[in-house]
């Protein structure tokens, strides 16, 4: 038989496989207010599982006890669960050491890049490759809203990137974060991650992978980490989204309302890490928009996953399919490890603002594509604000 050869890979489907980014740096309005030191939220506090979670974990017949002690490692299809309400993550204390987040990556499948010039929707030449520059360390002084999402899948552990993003139920005190509906949901072949936990400015010192193999949990988590006790994605990724070929792309984002691993200091993680960026839905023209900023953590050669990079490009117009909303793409040299992360840009209002996400890009590297947030985009980001709007 003749082997299938996928298009795209979406990013970070397996592993590291592809791609994990990470958001831009500080806006105007925040960059002055920064934390002198890390605030820890780890205190040790009892947790406290809420009785919604109980209830949920109940309906699902999920014994809390067992699921700590690796009943989470049970991939029967017919339990996973999948559906947009359905989801649960129970905090496993201490599950994120430093070891099992520095191997959290596998190398990239081999997936060659096909052409697109025929694509009847609206798709510009092919950007020129542009080298990703490193971001000087510390990463939190640069780039506060940025860091990595960690979860497991059938597959093994796996990495994406994210951005703390503003909440308006709760101004200034934002614990939502922004990232790919890959790095959540294995979309229609599979259901919801599990252990998601999202690390802001991982491996903040920049330290080398060989600097890593002993680093302390503080020295790699220097603010803490934060369990999604929420996610949501779009419909269109849990109905159509697949690992390879940009099947649900342009609907590739989520949205993790998060909490402290260990209780806290009762700060929320936008007052932790100092910083929380804007969403610009319905964002100008690609016409309009004169450089889109990606950060992220590329993990293929000749990266090795640990440190950040950020790729400035003018963006063009991809489009997968012709029924679809046509995306952004950019060149980037970013490898697999990039996805998940922001996409920082001019808004309307000529602040810096989250346009996008990394989603999907050619193995052999040189661009990167992300979703265009629109109203379905909103729908989501919306839904995870009003469901925490009273606490």
């Amino acid at each position: 038989m003749r082997p299938i050869r996928p298009l795209l890979a979406a990013a970070a489907a397996v592993a590291a496989l592809t791609l994990t980014a990470t958001a831009c740096g500080p806006t105007e309005d925040n960059a002055g207010n920064k934390p002198s030191a890390p605030a820890s939220p780890s205190t040790g506090d009892k947790i406290t599982i809420p009785d919604d979670l109980k209830d949920r974990l109940k309906e699902h017949g999920i014994d809390l006890d067992k699921w700590r002690n690796g009943e989470w490692k049970n991939w029967d299809r017919d339990t996973w669960l999948r559906e947009a309400k359905d989801y649960v993550n129970p905090i496993i204390e201490d599950l994120w050491d430093p070891d099992r987040m520095r191997d959290a990556e596998r190398p990239d499948k081999p997936v060659e890049e096909e052409d697109i010039s025929g694509d009847k929707g609206v798709t510009d030449p092919t950007p020129a490759p542009v080298r990703a520059k490193s971001v000087q360390s510390p990463y939190h002084a640069n780039v506060p809203e940025a860091g990595k999402v960690f979860f497991d899948g059938p597959q093994g552990s796996m990495v994406c990137s994210a951005t703390v993003v503003k909440d308006p139920a709760h101004p200034g005190k934002s614990n939502m974060v922004w990232t790919a509906g890959h790095c959540v949901h294995a979309g229609k072949k599979g259901g919801w991650y599990r252990n998601i936990a999202f690390v802001p400015s991982y491996n903040d010192s920049g330290k080398p992978t060989s600097a890593l193999e002993n680093a302390t949990r503080d020295q790699v988590a220097p603010y803490g980490v934060w369990w999604g006790d929420w996610v949501q994605t779009s419909d269109q990724w849990i109905a159509e989204g697949a690992s390879t070929g940009g099947q649900g792309a342009p609907y590739d984002f989520a949205v993790i309302h998060v909490t402290p691993e260990k209780g806290g200091t009762g700060k929320s993680l936008e007052e932790t890490v100092g910083s929380a960026l804007p969403v610009e839905f319905n964002a100008p023209a690609v016409s309009k928009i004169s450089a889109m900023t990606a950060t992220g953590y590329p993990a293929g050669p000749p990266y090795d996953g640990q440190k950040m990079f950020q790729c400035q490009d003018r963006p063009g117009r991809l489009s997968v399919k012709v029924d679809q909303p046509t995306m952004y793409r950019i060149g980037c040299t970013m490898t697999g490890g990039s996805s998940g992360g922001g996409w920082v840009a001019k808004g309307r209002d000529g602040k810096s603002a989250l346009v996008s996400n990394t989603s999907i890009g050619p193995v052999t590297a040189g661009w990167l594509a992300g979703p265009r947030l629109g109203a379905e985009a909103k729908g989501v980001y919306d839904a995870v604000s009003k469901k925490y709007a009273g606490n």
